[in-house]
């Protein structure tokens, strides 16, 4: 039953595809044959498909690919199509562009305004919105050039698609590698669906991952938190027009929209983060996974085997989310959440009258499928007031934009606290 459930929350993601026409941009990259799964996607969520190809990308993948896969053939020459102006007539017809892969190449000229070719041309040449998905070795990722060459593009309004750290072409490892095609096509369809109203002008406080508490100086105490699911409420707020903080522990590339990334490891680094930021946040989300103990007296040094098996006095952490709960102004959404083993309903709604909280997110971790470092999840939301509502197994982007209606539910119409 799960998953044809999460099949269709995620179809129904993609709807706003359905009849849109996007330009798909294909450069000279090792990662351009994953964009032969960005276009079968996106022709599969109904999208009418123009693929276009720089003469670099087709020494990677074959043109006949994207003619047999795409809406239309596929074309990488101003000069082969019967057309006079094919760029022009690409460009006002889309109603996006995503270049999968951006190459450096691609990203410095089309930064500096030059006109190279019939993909470059289509992109000045157009006013829909554009998505670009960088790949490349780290070290061109990396270099001053390439980000400040990135950093014009974003100032003028380009969606980039952040790539990501993992194996690269030659058989090295580091960031600069493409973003997974399902990835891509969330975040154009996220361009296309737009901001929603009914977060603008708020600013919502998330955080996400499971902190580190250290044993001595290499060992630490934590949790299978991925982050994953307080990263796709971040994604979902910001889509949704909120100004977004987002506290990680997680090394990842910040969501599409998120304003600011605030780096921590430890239960207290948590609450000198959060804390501070909590009176003027319209709406704080606490999916982290926030240690309960850490070891009383953790050695500035690395505890050698020979010294014998160490006694690890634990002590509680300061549940600061309590605090927050209490301090709460009228208006602002508070919203905890539960992952549970036992009597999770039960102990859901404890946490939520002692915490103070408007709203609690439970899960029954040891589900299949279901909380730490999986994709998907399966919930139960409880207020206090209604019954619980149990949504079925889908993935954590659908299960946030659920937690996000119920939080944009409580808010008063009022401006929020950060216009």
């Amino acid at each position: 039953m799960g998953a044809p459930t999460q099949r269709a929350a995620d179809d129904a993601a993609l709807d706003v595809l359905a009849g849109r026409r996007v330009v798909l941009g294909v450069s000279g990259g090792i990662a351009a044959y994953k964009a032969i799964e960005v276009c079968r996607r996106l022709v599969d969520a109904g999208a009418h498909v123009s693929p276009v190809m720089t003469p670099d990308a087709t020494r990677f993948v074959g043109a006949v690919t994207f003619s047999a896969l795409a809406s239309e053939p596929v074309r990488t020459s101003l000069w082969d199509s019967p057309e006079p102006i094919p760029h022009t007539r690409l460009g006002q017809s889309a109603d996006v562009i995503v270049v999968v892969p951006a190459t450096a190449r691609i990203i410095g000229s089309y930064a500096a305004g030059i006109s190279d070719g019939l993909l470059l041309a289509t992109l000045l040449a157009t006013r829909a919105p554009v998505v670009l998905c960088p790949a490349m070795h780290t070290e061109m990722w990396e270099h001053a050039a390439v980000q400040a060459n990135m950093a014009t593009l974003r100032a003028r309004g380009v969606h980039i698609v952040e790539p990501v750290a993992g194996r690269l072409a030659g058989g090295d490892a580091g960031a600069g590698r493409l973003a997974d095609p399902a990835d891509i096509v969330s975040a154009v369809a996220a361009v296309l669906r737009g901001p929603n109203a009914d977060l603008l002008g708020r600013t919502v406080l998330v955080t996400a991952g499971g902190t580190r508490e250290p044993i001595d100086a290499v060992r630490v105490i934590t949790n299978r938190s991925s982050g994953k699911q307080g990263y796709a409420i971040a994604e979902e707020a910001a889509a949704r027009g909120a100004h977004v903080v987002l506290v990680t522990t997680v090394d990842r590339p910040a969501p599409a929209g998120v304003a600011e990334v605030v780096n921590v490891a430890t239960a207290a680094d948590m609450q000198a983060a959060v804390v501070p930021r909590a009176s003027s946040s319209d709406v704080i989300v606490m999916a982290a996974a926030v240690a309960d103990f850490r070891p009383k007296a953790p050695p500035d040094h690395k505890i050698k085997k020979g010294e014998g098996v160490p006694d690890i006095v634990l002590e509680p952490t300061d549940d600061f989310l309590v605090d927050i709960g209490k301090a709460k102004r009228p208006g602002q959404v508070i919203v905890g959440f539960a992952a549970e083993t036992d009597d999770v309903i039960a102990n859901a709604q404890t946490k939520l009258r002692s915490k103070h909280l408007d709203l609690i997110v439970a899960n029954d971790v040891g589900a299949p499928g279901v909380g730490f470092e999986h994709d998907t999840n399966q919930v139960t939301l409880i207020d206090g007031v209604g019954a619980p509502q149990r949504l079925e197994l889908m993935s954590k982007r659908a299960v946030a934009r659920v937690i996000i209606d119920a939080v944009a539910g409580r808010l008063s119409p009022t401006q929020g606290a950060n216009p």
